[in-house]
């Protein structure tokens, strides 16, 4: 070893210096993209949850105003996609800039448009049969069975996480979901209105079976989507977001505007305009509003499946449902009781359990990332 050094004493101590430079450098670069990453997740937090609070208090807007039909409840949760446009003009001409995967062959490793189409087409045919699943359910039951059997779905995106895309389970995150699931149904249980009782019982099952259906299905696409970022698109882009959002929201819409004249309920939307309490110009704008803010919900689920995972993502979601009923006390003058802030609390309790868990996780692999400069450097010095 004393022989290689004399006869190259530049070169040893120019890769000495390099890699010092670089075990020096790294550590302020990863804490950079660390803060990235923090900032990016809480923007589609707010996304979230803002925009699912938003989207849930204006749909009751519409049904207790004088709003009934089911195709239109649905088609309003994707046609809002059009509002994306501006963003696809400002970031997928850049993809290539904004892309933050590190490895090089995922440029390789693009999908071809071929293989994409049939993907988008799936999830919007997916969405739009459970967006409908979720009309029918509202519509069918009452709102403590409906938002009992909505609390489900924590629990099956945690089935279907665990098979599809390899989610560890540790204290943390099995507590999260616990107390989550256990602040959606004291709520529900809990709930102030009866809804429709007086169903027939054949529909109060279909109401049953649907929200079900629903719930399982959300979480199965949630789950589907994580794994076709990982193994299809194989993209961290904000522009893969949109794509993701944009194409199956298509798809999704022209499903609906089929079922809407299929249906016959086309027929009766004129009528229907004219007799909302608020007036035709409040009955548009409800509408309009309901669509904006699904898309902004969806940007920001969408966006948490991929900087995060869909479990994560479910319970931000997860965490609206008891948000909800102290907004509408808010602006609906719902009576407030303790049980509200009871589950608020555990909602609070179980995202923060599960957002210590990442800072867990965090921090261990800091730990491993400076742990191995230090063995590549002692390797060159030692050579």
């Amino acid at each position: 070893m004393e022989i290689v050094q004399d006869l190259h004493p530049q070169t040893t101590a120019t890769t000495t210096t390099t890699t010092t430079e670089e075990v020096k450098e790294h550590p302020q670069h990863q804490r950079f993209r660390d803060y990235k990453w923090w900032i990016r997740v809480s923007l589609y937090i707010v996304f979230l949850l803002v925009g699912q609070s938003a989207a849930t208090l204006l749909g009751r807007l519409y049904y207790d105003k004088g709003g009934n039909s089911k195709w239109m409840a649905t088609f309003v949760q994707s046609a809002g996609f059009p509002i994306l446009l501006p963003l696809f003009f400002n970031f997928t001409p850049h993809a290539k800039s904004t892309n933050i995967n590190i490895n090089d062959s995922s440029k390789k490793t693009k999908p071809k448009f071929s293989t994409l189409v049939p993907l988008y087409i799936f999830f919007g045919l997916l969405l739009a049969g459970d967006n409908l699943m979720y009309s029918y359910g509202l519509l069918y039951l009452s709102l403590s069975t409906y938002s009992l059997l909505c609390a489900t779905q924590l629990a099956f995106n945690a089935v279907f996480s665990y098979f599809l895309n390899s989610q560890k389970f540790t204290a943390f995150i099995f507590n999260s979901v616990v107390l989550l699931t256990m602040s959606a149904s004291l709520l529900a249980v809990n709930s102030d209105s009866d809804g429709s009782t007086d169903l027939p019982r054949h529909k109060q099952i279909l109401g049953f079976l649907c929200t079900l259906g629903a719930s399982a299905t959300f979480s199965l696409y949630l789950s589907l989507v994580q794994l076709s970022f990982d193994k299809v698109i194989k993209s961290e882009t904000f522009s893969a977001i949109l794509n993701m959002q944009f194409y199956p929201s298509f798809v999704a819409t022209c499903v609906c505007v089929v079922g809407l004249f299929v249906s016959g309920e086309w027929k009766s939307l004129n009528k229907e305009m004219k007799e909302y309490e608020k007036g035709k110009m409040s009955y548009i704008m409800t509408l309009f509003w309901i669509a904006v803010t699904w898309q902004i919900s969806s940007i920001g689920m969408i966006g948490l499946v991929l900087n995060v995972s869909s479990l994560f993502s479910n319970v931000i979601g997860t965490v609206v449902l008891p948000v909800v009923p102290i907004l509408a006390v808010i602006f609906f003058h719902d009576k407030i009781n303790g049980v509200k802030f009871i589950a608020l609390m555990l909602a609070i309790w179980g995202f923060l359990s599960y957002i210590y868990q990442h800072y867990i996780d965090d921090k261990k692999g800091k730990a491993n990332k400076a742990h191995h400069p230090e063995v590549s450097r002692g390797e060159v010095e030692i050579c």
